[in-house]
C-alpha cells in the first residue's frame, strides 16, 4: 500500500466527514433559494454551517458580522478576494495592488490579470528562508494601493507569514489585506480576528474535508464585486445554487480538526523533525527549504543535489511513496518553482527539490520508511551517476 506525503495537494477524506457529507445530501435536497418546506430546510442548515464555521475560525457571528462566501474551492475564492476586492476599491478602474512573490498561483494569476487590465503590481520579495520582506511593505504602502495580498502558510515550504503584521501596516494607510490561509487551516491555530485581515481564503479538502468548496470569509464593511454572474445567492457575490452538503462537510471538517490539534500539532512537528533528522544523516549535502523560519508542522521541502527532481519523484512513486514537487495546481509545468527561485534558491537545486506533507494519521513508521527509501534511492542515483561508462 502506498505511502501518501501529499496532503498539501489534498489530503483524504476523513470517514466522519464522508458521512455527514452522504448524510446532507439526502436530508437537505432542497434548493437553499426555494421558498417550500425542502428549501427552507436547506437554507436554514446552510446558515448553521456558516455561522459554526465562522465561530471555528474566530469570526465575528454577530448579525452585522462577518461574512463567509462558499465557493467551489480555494482558486476561485482567491480570484474572487484579488479582483473583487481590489475592482470594489477603484470603482473598477486601474489601480495598484501589492502580493508576495511566494502566492499560489491562483493569487498570483490573478493578480497578472489586474496587471492586464492596465494595473500596477508590486511583488514582495522575501528572505533565503521564504520570509516576506516588511521593509519593502513599509516602503511601497500607501493609500493609492487598492489591496495586498500575503498568504498565511506557503504551499511548498510550510513557511508561515507574519499576516498579522501586514494587516498592521496596511491598515495604518488604511489598505485592505487578504490572506490565503487554505493551508493553515487544521495544522496551526488560525484567528480571522487576530490575524486582522479583511478577508482569508480557506477550504476543507486540505485537512481530510470534501473536495469542490472554498470559502472567502470577509469583513463586513468590506466592499467587494462579484466576479460571476446569473443569480443572487450569497448576496450576488457568488451565484450558483450553493452546495449544503458540502458546506456541511466543511463545518464537520474544521470541527473535527480544530478539535484535535492541541494533539496533532505537536505530533506532526516530532515527526517533521525526526523525518529531517533522518534524511540529513543519510544524504550528504540534503538541502531543507526554509528551515530557519516558522514551518508548517507537517511540510518539508528539500532539495537533493545533483539529482533531478522529476528522476526522483518518479523512483520512489515507484517505491509506493507519493510526494510532489510543488504544488499542485502547478504540476504539470516545466517551469521551476516560482517560490522557491523568489527564496534565491539556485535553480539546480530548485530542480532537484521535492516536498512532502503528511497528515495528522500518518504514522510514524511511514515517515521511516519513506526517509529509508529516500535515502536508498540516492545512494543508488548517485552511484550510477558516477560510474564510469
Amino acid at each position: 500500500m502506498a505511502i501518501y506525503l501529499d496532503h498539501n495537494a489534498t489530503s483524504p477524506i476523513r470517514s466522519e466527514v464522508a458521512e455527514a457529507v452522504r448524510e446532507a445530501w439526502f436530508t437537505y435536497h432542497g434548493n437553499p433559494a426555494s421558498q417550500h418546506a425542502s428549501g427552507r430546510a436547506a437554507r436554514a442548515r446552510l446558515a448553521s454551517a456558516r455561522e459554526k464555521i465562522l465561530a471555528l475560525l474566530d469570526a465575528d457571528t454577530s448579525h452585522n458580522g462577518d461574512r463567509i462566501i462558499f465557493t467551489s474551492g480555494g482558486t476561485e475564492a482567491n480570484n474572487l478576494a484579488i479582483l473583487g476586492m481590489a475592482m470594489a476599491r477603484t470603482g473598477g478602474a486601474p489601480g495598484r495592488i501589492i502580493v508576495s512573490a511566494i502566492e499560489h498561483p491562483s493569487v498570483l494569476r490573478a493578480a497578472e490579470h489586474l496587471l492586464d487590465l492596465g494595473w500596477r503590481l508590486d511583488t514582495l520579495d522575501v528572505s533565503r528562508d521564504g520570509l516576506i520582506n516588511l521593509d519593502s511593505l513599509r516602503a511601497w504602502i500607501g493609500p493609492d494601493v487598492a489591496l495586498v495580498s500575503v498568504t498565511l502558510a506557503n504551499h511548498e515550504t510550510g513557511v508561515i507569514q507574519p499576516v498579522a503584521e501586514v494587516a498592521a501596516i496596511c491598515h495604518f494607510h488604511g489598505v485592505p489585506v487578504h490572506t490565503d490561509a487554505v493551508q493553515a487551516i487544521g495544522k496551526i491555530p488560525v484567528s480571522f480576528r487576530l490575524l486582522g485581515v479583511d478577508a482569508m481564503t480557506v477550504t476543507a479538502h486540505k485537512c481530510g474535508g470534501p473536495l469542490g468548496i472554498g470559502a472567502l470569509i470577509v469583513r463586513r464593511d468590506q466592499p467587494l464585486l462579484p466576479i460571476l454572474f446569473g443569480g443572487e445567492q450569497q448576496d450576488g457575490l457568488r451565484p450558483g445554487t450553493e452546495s449544503v452538503a458540502l458546506a456541511v462537510g466543511m463545518e464537520v471538517t474544521f470541527e473535527l480538526a480544530l478539535h484535535e490539534l492541541d494533539d496533532t500539532m505537536p505530533r506532526m512537528r516530532s515527526l517533521q523533525a525526526q523525518f529531517e533528522d533522518y534524511l540529513k544523516r543519510e544524504i550528504a549535502d540534503i538541502v531543507v527549504h526554509g528551515q530557519g523560519a516558522p514551518r508548517l508542522p507537517q511540510t518539508t521541502s528539500l532539495a537533493v543535489r545533483g539529482i533531478d527532481n522529476q528522476l526522483l519523484l518518479a523512483a520512489l512513486d515507484a517505491e509506493g511513496i507519493e510526494c510532489s514537487i510543488g504544488s499542485a495546481c502547478s504540476s504539470g509545468s516545466a517551469e521551476p518553482s516560482a517560490t522557491l527561485l523568489a527564496m534565491g534558491v539556485p535553480r539546480d537545486l530548485v530542480r532537484s527539490s521535492l516536498r512532502f506533507s503528511f497528515g495528522p494519521r500518518t504514522t510514524q513508521e511511514e515517515l521511516i520508511t519513506a526517509a529509508s527509501t529516500l535515502a536508498d534511492l540516492v545512494r543508488r542515483l548517485r552511484g550510477k551517476r558516477q560510474t564510469p561508462r
